[in-house]
């Protein structure tokens, strides 16, 4: 069965897995779903003895089904080797009475190199395939983490350049450095003057710009994504969790058939609209509880049915999470929608006008799949605290907020099942909020200093993506407004 997607926000048009991930974003600024969410053909009985590029097979050929099976196999096989520090890609480590999924031990130690170690691979094979001649420009927006992991993907990919705009002080110094050191001549990194939500919206306003796109398709160009607006982007993404399940099922830890929580850290929503993808493929999943910093605009949206994003901008040690416009949310409004896009439509447009729009009591109903928490500052540092005190284990902020989340709702749901917590990014990532939340007389020592001792306290080596950027040069240091990104995407690409 070949497996059609469409717009959010058009009923009226399919295009091929490989389309809408060459495209990345709709005509009419909606996000590409699959018409359908297909079942895993194969049982958790079979799942549970494959490795992590057996199980992305058996995911992934349910979703890409114009994909040849040659040619995606040789897209996992490029995308899931030695760049990996660890032979299994994805460690599952029971830290207490929880499951940490440790997505964090890809090139640049966070979760996104999950996904973005294939879409490069995806993105240039989706372009042999429709006969493209011109060049790819991968614009993106990150909000530290996306950022690096597209530019460590696409960095000299032939036929392909990319752009990224981060939050000038908006990311942790680890991520900035990340991202201005990186090589590859197809590379830029821009700083913006704003936040996060600033960058967002301004690449999904060079995207929906058609004079620009003429423009840039005179001289040779055209865009493409890497955020998880990006259909290519999310569905790898669906992997790890079917992965997760198999391997407890592997391991003793549940019994076939047993219902498991998964708690994920969200900022954008992709990570945890994955989660809910392979829950719907038939992975036996009960709740998914959506963690959120406190930028809870994802938590009050669950208590309330009102997504309002006016609010004040918080910057937090979690800072990837620092979001206030959930751009995969849309993919979820669509689905309690009944896959109305015209619903879904009037909703989009009441959030750009207002930024704030209500969904009915009907689709509240449908959302009884999610949970939704949120964990303080003062929390989030608790947690990391006390569970390196109480099993030697550091983790991450972004994790600790979802391993705080997910002790609270087992507390006030009297919940005795297993939970798995997407661990999203390595300790060493967000150095300084860690080892200051461990022993507060690190405050002030330079982030630098604190690798050796982490590494020390943690029993865990060092990893390469942070001894190569200790002495590495600066390669990028262009800055722009907001409102000029439109501007600089021309200057860069001499359009």
């Amino acid at each position: 069965m070949n497996l059609k997607y469409k717009s959010t926000r058009s009923a009226d048009k399919t295009v091929t897995a490989s389309e809408a991930i060459l495209k990345g974003l709709a005509d009419d600024g909606g996000l590409f779903v699959p018409e359908y969410i297909p079942k895993l053909d194969v049982s958790m009985d079979e799942l549970k003895s494959m490795s992590y590029q057996e199980t992305a097979y058996a995911v992934m050929k349910q979703f890409l089904t114009d994909f040849t099976e040659e040619e995606l196999k040789h897209c996992i096989d490029r995308a899931y080797d030695s760049k990996f520090d660890t032979e299994v890609i994805a460690p599952l480590v029971k830290v207490g009475d929880t499951y940490h999924l440790e997505l964090f031990h890809g090139a640049t130690i966070a979760f996104k190199d999950m996904a973005l170690s294939i879409l490069p691979h995806l993105l240039t094979t989706a372009a042999k395939k429709n006969h493209v001649t011109n060049e790819i420009v991968i614009l993106t927006a990150t909000s530290g983490d996306t950022g690096k992991a597209a530019l460590a993907g696409f960095a000299d990919v032939p036929g392909t350049k990319i752009i990224v705009f981060y939050p000038k002080g908006g990311v942790s110094r680890v991520q900035e450095l990340q991202m201005v050191t990186q090589k590859g001549s197809n590379t830029s990194v821009v700083a913006i003057h704003g936040n996060f939500d600033n960058a967002q919206s301004g690449v999904k306003a060079i995207f929906e710009d058609k004079e620009l796109e003429k423009e840039l398709a005179e001289a040779g160009y055209q865009f493409s994504s890497a955020n998880s607006i990006n259909i290519g982007r999310l569905v790898p993404q669906v992997v790890y969790y079917v992965y997760a399940y198999a391997k407890l099922l592997e391991n003793g830890e549940i019994t076939s058939g047993e219902e498991i929580n998964v708690t994920v850290p969200t900022g954008n929503f992709g990570n945890i609209l994955a989660a809910y993808y392979a829950k719907q493929m038939g992975v036996p999943i009960a709740k998914l509880i959506c963690a959120s910093n406190e930028n809870k605009v994802l938590f009050d949206f669950f208590q309330t049915g009102i997504y309002n994003k006016n609010r004040e901008f918080i910057l937090t040690s979690s800072p990837s999470m620092d979001i206030l416009i959930s751009s995969n949310l849309e993919r979820l409004i669509y689905a309690i929608a009944g896959q109305d896009a015209e619903k879904n439509s009037g909703l989009m447009a009441q959030l750009r006008e207002t930024g704030a729009y209500e969904i009915t009591a009907e689709m509240r109903d449908k959302l009884s799949d999610f949970a939704g928490g949120f964990a303080t500052e003062k929390e989030t540092a608790e947690t990391i605290r006390a569970t390196y005190e109480r099993t030697g284990y550091v983790m991450d902020t972004h994790t600790a907020v979802a391993a705080c989340v997910c002790a609270q709702y087992r507390k006030d749901h009297a919940d005795g099942r297993k939970c798995l917590v997407a661990s999203t990014a390595s300790p060493y990532k967000f150095i300084h909020s860690v080892m200051t939340a461990i022993d507060a007389k690190y405050a002030d020592t330079d982030e630098f200093e604190l690798v050796d001792e982490l590494s020390r306290i943690s029993g865990t080596d060092i990893p390469k993506a942070i001894e190569e950027i200790r002495n590495a040069d600066i390669r990028h240091t262009a800055e722009c407004d907001a409102d000029q990104m439109k501007a600089t995407v021309k200057e860069i690409l001499g359009v």
